[in-house]
């Protein structure tokens, strides 16, 4: 079954499938924020913090080369270009691994552990 926008307003549906699947936080709201209205406060407070600095670190490190340290022991560089909008992909130039260098590649999300970079 294909999902489309509805087509009555400008987004997604937001009964879909895609957009619930989308939309779903890794972290689920602890059971006390549910009953506390401060601390749920608190708790989306916290939550848009650490997704604005994830966001400005992104920023910082386009045109920048990054080291991706990826699943089975693998370390990859090369030069951050953008994130898609989902931030499940990089895109990135002279991506160096083991068998040889990527003039262009998209690197899933999924597959990092962990990247760094300088300043």
């Amino acid at each position: 079954m294909l999902i489309s926008p509805d087509p009555n307003s400008r987004g997604f549906d937001p009964n879909s499938p895609r957009f619930i699947a989308l939309c779903r936080t890794s972290i689920p709201t602890s059971a006390a924020a549910e009953s506390d209205p401060v601390q749920r406060q608190e708790e989306q407070h916290a939550r848009s913090v650490l997704r604005e600095r994830f966001l400005r670190c992104l920023l910082a490190m386009t045109n920048k080369k990054v080291l991706f340290q990826m699943h089975e022991k693998v370390n990859v560089e090369a030069t951050f270009g953008a994130s898609d909008i989902d931030v499940l992909n990089f895109q990135v130039s002279n991506l160096h691994t083991p068998i040889g260098v990527q003039k262009e590649a998209l690197i899933r999300c999924q597959d990092v552990i962990s990247f760094t970079f300088d300043i």
